[in-house]
């Protein structure tokens, strides 16, 4: 056994990785020496780019699964080369690939039908699910867990790590239904939450968090209604893969990620009404390597929301709407907050929602900061607030007015933004008096409003404006 694929074509790795290196690739004994491989790959200063497409390239050769050291190379030029894993969605997905389906262990097999869960729609099957994690949980190798066809009434449910293997798949061909009575989850926070798990993918399905009737409490302005519960929730877990999931009506949040690291979501489908209240589509909090890509989210509250704590976060294929957008915040609630950092929204298109990139504070003290974010290649549809940094958020004017946001904005990219607002003010960065937002960037920006150019305002906010910006820059 050989690093990279001694069988592999020798013109094709010299295509990805040059003469030289490649050269040194093929002599090096994978199974004895994989960070020999990476030294052979770090010391060649070939741009990453390269490196990655030639990783891709590996993962799509017959005999990569006879090499699952490869995680070795991998993570050792992540070490070397102190790239921030999120930067590269081609990485994220190679990690995953391997660490979610290693293809020396045959997993165990685990279908709730056989711990007694009906696909009927009605009969609880609450027990059976929590019997099925326990076993894949308890498992030493690889385990999966199968939710054939059909519908799935459950309450809560918790599956608890940590396990004693990073390896179990959660394929979900079914839809999982919640209690039709809101009060049944209401009051508690979570419907699914895992909890303390590593290396666990959580693949196709739908959740139906069945929330119109909540929804409908809440809209009535009735003060008796539960909080309600969030459809899905990973906390305090790493190594986590959401594919093709389908989550419907949450009664509150339909996925949160929090305090986890290292977690793909790809191919999520979020619907939920516009006037939903509370049901953001992703909320991500304290946590760090989180990519979010090909989704597709229509709710009544943000598309992505993404709280104190956040960093590393990468965003790209998502197409939002209806909903509030893609929000930075609310940041600054607690006078002692962890900040946001290296956050990146590209190729997002948002149709019809109330804000489209929006950072967000509470006008009031707190130690509490968003810096490096960068929104690239994104196209508005008739969208109310394009371009929006809130500093004065203050809901129902409580505990807030006259006060000044704590939270520190700088080094804020806005690039190669298209499209139309639905209002006339298209751009608008409302700062902090006290902190004003500083390195805030408009690049090839250009949003109209009517057919006609639309406007901007700026207050307490610093930065500069390159290529065609419209309208025209107030920084």
């Amino acid at each position: 056994m050989v690093c990279l694929l001694r069988n592999a074509s020798p013109n094709r790795l010299q295509g990805y990785f040059g003469e030289e290196t490649s050269k040194k690739m093929r002599q090096k004994s994978f199974s004895k020496y994989g960070a020999d491989c990476c030294q052979s790959i770090s010391t060649s200063k070939l741009p990453i780019n390269t490196i990655f497409n030639g990783f891709n390239f590996l993962i799509t050769t017959p005999s990569f699964s006879q090499f699952p050291p490869l995680i070795t190379c991998i993570n050792s030029y992540h070490s070397m080369a102190s790239l921030p894993l999120p930067m590269s969605p081609l990485l994220l997905t190679l990690l995953s690939i391997i660490f979610l389906a290693s293809p020396s262990a045959k997993a165990a097999q685990f279908s709730v039908l056989s711990y007694g869960a009906k696909p009927d729609g009605k009969t609880d099957s609450t027990k059976a699910f929590a019997a099925a994690w326990s076993q894949a949980c308890a498992s030493t190798g690889p385990a999966t867990i199968s939710v054939p066809k059909g519908s799935f009434s459950l309450r809560q449910v918790k599956f608890q790590g940590p396990c004693k293997n990073n390896a179990i798949l959660v394929r979900i061909d079914g839809t999982l239904v919640a209690p039709s009575n809101y009060g049944v989850l209401g009051s508690a926070e979570n419907w699914l939450i895992f909890e303390h798990v590593n290396g666990v993918t959580l693949s196709g399905g739908t959740l139906d968090g069945q929330g119109a009737g909540l929804w409908s409490c809440k809209n009535s302005g009735k003060g008796n209604c539960p909080r309600g519960a969030t459809s899905l929730e990973f906390s305090n877990s790493k190594n986590i893969a959401i594919t093709g999931l389908a989550s419907l009506n949450s009664q509150m949040f339909h996925i949160v990620i929090n305090g986890c690291q290292n977690v793909k979501l790809q191919g999520v489908k979020v619907s939920a009404d516009g006037n939903s209240p509370n049901t953001d589509g992703i909320h991500v909090q304290l946590s760090t390597a989180v990519t979010i890509l090909n989704s597709r989210i229509g709710t009544g509250d943000d598309c992505v929301s993404i709280g104190p704590g956040t960093s590393n976060l990468w965003i790209e294929n998502v197409a939002c709407g209806p909903g509030h957008g893609i929000s930075i915040g609310s940041l600054g609630k607690d006078s002692q907050e962890a900040g946001v950092r290296d956050v990146t929204v590209k190729t997002t298109t948002f149709t019809g929602t109330e804000n489209g990139l929006r950072i967000k504070t509470w006008g009031r003290p707190s130690n509490g900061f968003a810096t490096n974010i960068l929104f690239q290649h994104v196209v508005m549809n008739n969208v109310k607030n394009p371009i929006l940094i809130d500093q004065n958020y203050c809901p129902g004017n409580k505990n807030c007015p006259g006060q000044a946001s704590g939270v520190k904005i700088s080094d804020v990219t806005y690039q190669d933004i298209h499209g139309t607002s639905a209002t006339e003010l298209a751009v608008k960065f409302d700062c902090s008096r006290k902190y004003p937002c500083t390195g805030i960037k408009l690049q090839d920006v250009k949003l109209t409003y009517e057919n006609k150019p639309a406007e901007a305002s700026c207050s307490n906010a610093g930065g500069v404006a390159s290529g065609m910006v419209q309208p025209t820059s107030c920084l």
